[in-house]
């Protein structure tokens, strides 16, 4: 599918519309109140659950494994009955292109000691999966992955009496899976383990895991020279309580929007029930550093998730530098991030970004090649990019990569472009947003899609 997006037609408006169109409910909160929920002992809701195409692969594993759960729109209702709950799938698990999927069920089913193969798309087949498998293997768990570190993934049985060895971990990179992917996996250890990173990666894992009755906690440790983030999880001696979760509005799909109201002139744009934990807010915050008007106000908190209301405007934007800690807590963010600093006046430079490159694609040489493509001055760098930003990009036409967050960047690119933008393989922004364009017309966006 290729869409066209017509420049020049402020978005005003707020979310949810009249028309029910929304934020998709957070992937990172769906994914995991899934999973744990399918671990719990009870019956859990999980409402505003994000139903795209990287939850599927989670739902259909599910089932797979023996858990019975029912879909009503958005809410998802799922019968648990703890670790020992799951049964063996028949088959090799499909995870799709969804890391997401395959980290966190490999922790869980580390946990179970059950057996299982967990596979899935080419792309996903090239992510680096010795970061899980090496400490599981120092936890106990028998498992091998392909020869080139990546999925399929093979873990062998375990008698449920023999817990795994509790672990010291350093991770070499901060990552939200891996960590979580480890706190699943020492739910069933035979005493409490500590996972230091050297980045404040998003703690969803924590938060609901707590919710649940685990005793888990993490903190900055203020004494090193050097800021490292240790997260303690002692196995619980009960069962995990169930969910009664609502999910919040995703940010990584707000964030879209936002940089579209902050460089299309006229625009004013609220959104309401956005999820703002602050180890996902990187971009609100770097945004503001840029000059950008977004006004942000947290309202709820539900399992120890704040959300609350953002609204933007649009705003004459100024060059950054984005380095360190902050890249963990907008990883999932800059190709947006790379659009906004196309128009902002000024020299923006991102480092220690090298992360990026391990995503659906690799985003740093895509990001350049594809905005290079429409005009905007962009350099690749091993770690990052360099934009020289302020001149209005001139539009033209676009590859998604087969990602995702690509393809919905370079759509808000076409926003503001000089003329046209039209970007091929857009079909993939269903993997996280799928009313995306929709949205973006119910906003006031003149944008035709073919096939």
């Amino acid at each position: 599918m290729k869409t066209i997006i017509d420049p020049g037609h402020p978005i005003k408006g707020n979310l949810p519309c009249k028309n029910k169109l929304d934020l998709p409910g957070d992937k990172s909160l769906s994914h995991r109140a899934a999973l744990f929920a399918a671990l719990a002992d009870g019956k859990s809701a999980i409402r505003n659950f994000q139903v795209s195409g990287v939850t599927k692969p989670l739902l259909d594993a599910l089932k797979q494994l023996a858990i019975d759960w029912q879909l009503d729109g958005t809410t998802l209702t799922i019968a648990g009955h703890g670790l020992q709950g799951l049964r063996p799938a028949s088959e090799p698990i499909n995870c799709g292109n969804s890391a997401t999927t395959l980290r966190l069920l490999t922790g869980a089913l580390s946990a179970a000691g059950i057996p299982a193969v967990l596979d899935g798309s080419a792309g996903l087949r090239h992510r680096p999966m010795d970061r899980i498998v090496l400490p599981l293997r120092h936890m106990g768990v028998s498992i091998t992955a392909a020869e080139n570190g990546g999925a399929p993934l093979e873990l062998l049985s375990r008698d449920s009496n023999q817990p795994l060895h509790n672990i010291q971990y350093a991770l070499p990179v901060a990552s939200a899976q891996v960590k979580s992917c480890l706190l699943l996996a020492a739910l069933a250890a035979n005493g409490t383990s500590t996972l230091f990173e050297p980045g404040p990666s998003r703690d969803h894992t924590e938060n609901m895991l707590a919710n649940m009755g685990v005793d888990v906690t993490s903190r900055k440790l203020e004494d090193k020279a050097t800021p490292i983030y240790a997260t303690r999880l002692s196995p619980p001696t009960t069962s995990l309580l169930p969910l009664d979760f609502t999910v919040p509005g995703d940010i990584s799909a707000a964030a879209f929007l936002i940089v579209a109201a902050l460089i299309t002139p006229g625009s004013q744009l609220t959104l309401n029930n956005v999820g703002l934990n602050a180890t996902r807010t990187g971009l609100l915050d770097t945004l503001q550093a840029m000059g950008a008007d977004v006004q942000v106000e947290i309202l709820t908190h539900d399992a120890g998730e704040p959300a609350g209301k953002v609204t933007v405007r649009y705003s004459v934007l100024e060059a950054v530098e984005v380095c360190g800690p902050l890249v963990v807590r907008m990883i999932d963010e800059f190709p947006v991030f790379a659009v906004a600093a196309a128009f902002a006046a000024g020299t923006t430079v991102v480092r220690d970004a090298q992360e990026l490159r391990l995503k659906e694609s690799d985003r740093i040489a895509a990001i350049c090649q594809e905005l290079s493509r429409i005009g905007v001055n962009i350099q690749e760098t091993p770690d990052g990019f360099i934009v020289v930003g302020g001149v209005l990009p001139r539009g033209g036409e676009v590859e998604s990569h087969g990602d995702h967050r690509l393809a919905m960047a370079l759509a808000v690119a076409g926003l503001a472009c000089q003329n046209p933008v039209v970007v091929h393989g857009a079909e993939m922004t269903a993997e996280s947003f799928p009313d995306f364009i929709a949205v973006l017309q119910a906003l006031g966006c003149i944008i035709q899609t073919e096939q």
